[in-house]
């Protein structure tokens, strides 16, 4: 789609397969975007609307190509093609007009109340319904070419009408999330459904009230309705409890419903994806999410061919052979089906490199993201293979010569699993890993005789991994545990001991000369193991005496190392304010907080610091006397002199200021 004419013709000339590529219908696409897309009843016109400018494109499917194209004044919400062929078409506009089309152009334009959101054509009285942004459902008759009396709804706006073909029910979807059912011969309603109620499941999170954004019946009884929030509801007319409930799980509102009565499946769309799904059990038989956002789904009649208009000037086709065959128009599409399930090929693209973000990163390209350069495709980006291979070379000039040594590395690899391999120890617990591998090589041997599936080793199990490369995990034979545990070890752990010694050897020298051992060393001893409870009980025995003189040594040992320390004196720092008495104080104060509350009580009380009494109400009343410290002592007897002297001052101020008063008088 992004390479230029030229570079298309190009390919042509060079590829077959890209000769071969058909094109259903020559410029099946909008100059923009395309909104709604129908098929006549006969099935040789396709009509689709769409901007901008506003207009109509009827493409004539017995000649693969458009056979007219008109252009409106103002966008088209909505149309409906009441012939067979495209002779009448009526359009909703979104300036609250109504434009009707005769085979010739533009016939007549009229204007409803209110802006209207759909229309139904009753066929029966010629009557077009319209709902909107009222309360009211607007009638237009076509045969006396006047309005009717309109219907008068509980909702206050209306989103979406349709007209059942059996019975000519008229049903219509409110902005509340309700389908209100209205008879056309008697003009009242006759029904009432509450989606909004019925789409809230137990897993669904919804933000708001759903409304009713899509409506389509199908035979006498069932009807689909879609929600807002992106449910899809089957009801059973005869109930007022949905069948089934599917949930898109995208939160987007439902565009357009349609049946596919071959395989009993629906198919619903919203701006995402298109899910085709069992109308009973609601199992997903297939889903497509095109690149660009769905404004409208076309099921061509009667065969496995999907049309959508979409958020881009190409209009999308889609054929699935499980659906149903092929239209007679494009009958040729069976047979390349056939000829594409028996040779499956695979497209490689030549010219071009896919590249991941982290590969651009890797290269040092990232600033060419945004670029002509690049092409936005899936998860990554289309790139030009000449310009990729000039940025590798430079991003890493060395690459050939690390491909040539890996190439190296692989060929002698191989070349030495041909030698005699030995046996690989871990560093930590090799006694044990060699126990272990002694261990499986006798049960394999005995597991081949008895024909028995062999158990998975421990060295090979990752649960026990960490226990040969951790050292934490090193076991320690010399501790008191293992040696009472495993007394019969030390004879077999001697043998383990120069077969590991001999192992290290001939590592060490197969590190040194890199050339392949002519053979491997054998353990000439026998390994015998004494399995007689006398000897094992005799072993334990010579274990707990070793135990017991280690004990003793140890004992004599730290005995010498008392005798040697000092006993070096201990100091005690008083705090300021307080004077050491004796330790007998510290004594009787841990005596007394080991004492209870109640003694404690008891001793305050006798001491006077403790006065209890009972009040008038019934209760206790407790009052205490701190406990001064010396430091506080002082301070208050200072404090007592320090009033007393003033006192004696004051007396002695006031005795001479008398005197003098008597002596005046006396002058």
């Amino acid at each position: 789609q992004w390479l230029s004419d030229r570079k298309k013709r190009a390919l042509q000339k060079k590829d077959v397969d890209i000769r071969r590529r058909i094109e259903l219908i020559q410029d099946f696409e909008m100059p923009t975007v395309s909104t709604k897309i129908k098929v006549s009843r006969d099935g040789q016109y396709i009509m689709a609307v769409g901007t901008y400018k506003p207009r109509i494109r009827c493409f004539d499917t017995y000649q693969l190509s458009q056979k007219f194209e008109r252009c409106l004044d103002s966008e088209v919400v909505t149309f409906e093609i009441l012939s067979d062929d495209y002779s009448k078409i009526v359009f909703l506009e979104c300036g609250r007009f109504v434009e009707f089309h005769s085979q010739h152009g533009h016939y007549y334009r009229t204007r409803i109340p209110k802006f209207g959101r759909d229309f139904s054509y009753h066929y029966p009285s010629c009557d077009l319904y319209f709902v909107g942004a009222s309360s009211e459902v607007y009638r237009l008759n076509l045969e006396q070419g006047r309005f009717l009396n309109s219907l008068q709804t509980d909702a206050s706006e209306s989103n979406v009408c349709d007209i059942n073909p059996v019975h000519f029910l008229f049903a219509m979807g409110t902005a509340e999330g309700k389908v209100e059912c209205w008879d056309p011969r008697t003009r009242s309603r006759v029904g009432l459904l509450d989606c909004a109620l019925s789409s809230v499941t137990a897993d669904a999170e919804i933000d708001g009230l759903p409304s009713v954004s899509a409506l389509k019946f199908d035979g006498a009884l069932n009807m689909a309705v879609g929600t807002s929030t992106g449910q899809v509801l089957l009801y059973d007319l005869r109930s007022s409890n949905p069948l089934i409930v599917k949930d898109h799980h995208y939160g987007l509102p439902i565009k357009s419903i349609q049946f596919q009565p071959q395989l009993d499946l629906i198919i619903s769309a919203d701006s995402r994806i298109v899910k085709m799904w069992n109308r009973d059990t609601g199992k997903i038989f297939t889903s497509m999410e095109p690149e660009y956002d769905i404004n409208d789904v076309c099921l061509y009649p009667n065969s496995g061919m999907l049309m959508t208009a979409n958020e881009a000037p190409k209009m999308n086709i889609y054929y699935i052979p499980v659906l149903g065959p092929a239209p007679k128009w494009c009958s040729f599409l069976d047979n390349l089906t056939e000829e594409l399930e028996e040779n499956p090929e695979s497209t490689v693209y030549d010219d071009y490199k896919f590249v991941t973000r982290k590969d651009l990163e890797n290269l040092g390209l990232a600033h060419l993201i945004g670029s002509s350069l690049l092409r936005a495709y899936m998860h990554g980006f289309f790139m030009d293979i000449r310009l990729y291979h000039k940025a590798k070379m430079m991003a890493n000039p060395f690459a050939y010569e690390e491909y040539r040594r890996e190439k190296i590395r692989q060929k002698i690899e191989e070349t030495r699993a041909q030698r005699v391999q030995l046996k690989k120890l871990p560093k930590v617990n090799k006694e044990l890993a060699l126990k272990l591998i002694e261990e499986e090589g006798e049960e394999q041997q005995v597991t081949r005789k008895r024909k028995q599936k062999n158990l998975p080793s421990l060295l090979k199990d990752d649960r026990f991994k960490v226990m040969f490369e951790n050292p934490d995990f090193q076991v320690d034979e010399q501790s008191e545990e293992f040696r009472l545990l495993n007394p019969l070890v030390s004879k077999i752990s001697e043998k383990r001991k120069r077969k590991l010694k001999l192992l290290e050897e001939l590592e060490a020298e197969q590190q040194e000369e890199e050339e392949e051992p002519e053979g491997k060393a054998s353990d000439a001893e026998s390994s015998e193991s004494s399995d007689d409870e006398k000897g094992w009980v005799e072993e334990v025995r010579k274990q707990r005496k070793l135990l017991r003189q280690e004990e003793k040594v140890k004992r004599q040992e730290r005995f010498k190392e008392d005798q040697q320390t000092l006993l070096k004196p201990q100091f005690f720092e008083i705090k300021e304010g307080e004077e050491f008495r004796s330790f007998k104080d510290s004594a009787k104060k841990q005596k007394l907080m080991k004492k209870t509350l109640g003694d404690r009580l008891k001793l305050e009380e006798k001491l006077g610091t403790l006065n209890v009494s009972d009040t008038t109400v019934g209760s206790k009343q407790a009052t205490f006397k701190l406990k001064k410290s010396e430091q506080q002592k002082k301070q208050q007897e200072a404090e007592k002199q320090h009033r007393q002297e003033r006192k004696t001052l004051r007396r002695s101020a006031s005795h001479l200021k008398s005197k003098r008063g008597r002596g005046r008088l006396f002058h």
